[in-house]
């Protein structure tokens, strides 16, 4: 009875996220019979939107971790707004907004060019998401790799997983901007793979998303120190939002980009990383309400080694094509380690606990 009403809760975190992915689907099946005409095209819309859905979610299992870690210090009423706004600003924003402003930047025309455009040709717009793929993949990368780093060189921290690098991690954690002289020299390295305008293009949009990360951070730090001349509601909470919303953004580019390989059309796209985003929200919830992070030790430790695996992906995506695939199962293989080393641990401390009670019976 007790397992069957945690089965029942657990769905229920995901309701919103089943009726996002109905409503989805079929507008899916709807875009593609009134685009083709046709039961086959119907379909393969149909399929190709799941598909979407699914690329999406594998990418985010990592951004569901570190969303929660970081809601679970928010103030309730901030957590509301970014399951609320925030998830708006996902799903449209980084979804619809994102890929239209990447079009006007890069082709120099005005917002509804680029929707005409996607909607009338569809294949020159993927061209010019796949011809800005090296900024973004450098700005996303550096600022990712740096929350990852933010993670483990923390002086603070204490709990480590694979502990023979976190504990020099977190003792190497004293030396002031240590992350930073670490980002800085892999982006000078990493450019020297690449030539010409390419290599300056890639410094340059790494060097904007290591900026990012430091706004960020600044504008969250000034409003900590602010927190006494702020209401209870707004204390810190803008700086958390922010950094969750650039965080998502971050997150977002590979799946956006990574989609194009599967259709052109913008629509479809919204629609299949939409439905994706709404698991990500709904993982997010139950993760902070059922208090798993606490539960499983490793399980952030995962999730941010995943972050600094999909850092590095985003560098070498500027070299080569890696299949978004590669990525997502690298992230959740990760995670999926980590949770089962949390399991072992939990055994290994219950058998602990249980061994003086069974030496005072014997």
């Amino acid at each position: 009875m007790t397992q069957s009403r945690s089965q029942s809760s657990t769905l229920d975190y995901f309701k919103w996220a089943f009726l996002t992915t109905a409503a989805g689907l079929i507008l899916g099946a709807w875009v593609g019979w009134q685009s083709t005409g046709t039961l086959s095209g119907m379909m393969t819309v149909f399929f190709v939107c799941a598909v979407l859905a699914v690329l999406e979610i594998s990418l985010s299992f990592d951004n569901a971790i570190v969303n929660a870690n970081k809601l679970k210090d928010m103030t309730p009423v901030w957590q509301q707004r970014f399951l609320t706004w925030g998830i708006i600003i996902a799903v449209f924003g980084m979804r619809i907004v994102f890929p239209l402003l990447i079009v006007v930047i890069a082709a120099n025309i005005g917002p509804i060019d680029a929707v005409i455009l996607a909607a009338a040709r569809p294949e020159e717009y993927s061209r010019i998401m796949h011809d800005a793929h090296l900024p973004i993949a450098a700005f996303g990368g550096t600022f990712l790799m740096m929350v990852g780093l933010n993670y483990f060189f923390d002086h603070e921290k204490d709990v480590h997983w694979i502990a023979w690098i976190e504990r020099k991690m977190a003792r190497f954690a004293t030396i002031r901007g240590i992350e930073i002289a670490f980002v800085l020299a892999l982006i000078l390295g990493f450019s020297t793979l690449l030539e010409g305008e390419e290599a300056v293009a890639f410094v340059h949009a790494a060097v904007y998303g290591l900026l990012t990360f430091l706004v960020v951070e600044i504008v969250g730090g000034l409003l900590d120190a602010t927190e006494q001349t702020m209401s209870a509601a707004a204390r810190g909470g803008f700086g958390a939002f922010l950094y969750l919303e650039v965080l998502d953004a971050s997150f977002s580019f590979d799946g956006v980009i990574g989609a194009f390989a599967l259709t052109q059309n913008l629509f479809i796209i919204a629609i299949g990383l939409g439905i994706g985003a709404m698991y990500v929200r709904s993982m997010t919830v139950m993760l902070v309400e059922k208090g798993t992070l606490s539960e499983y030790r490793y399980l952030e430790h995962g999730a941010f080694y995943a972050i600094l695996v999909l850092s590095v992906v985003m560098y070498f995506q500027t070299l080569v094509h890696i299949p978004e695939v590669i990525t997502g199962l690298g992230g959740a293989g990760l995670i999926g380690l980590s949770l089962w080393s949390s399991i072992r641990h939990n055994r290994r401390e219950e058998t602990m606990a249980g061994e003086p009670e069974r030496r005072l019976h014997a």
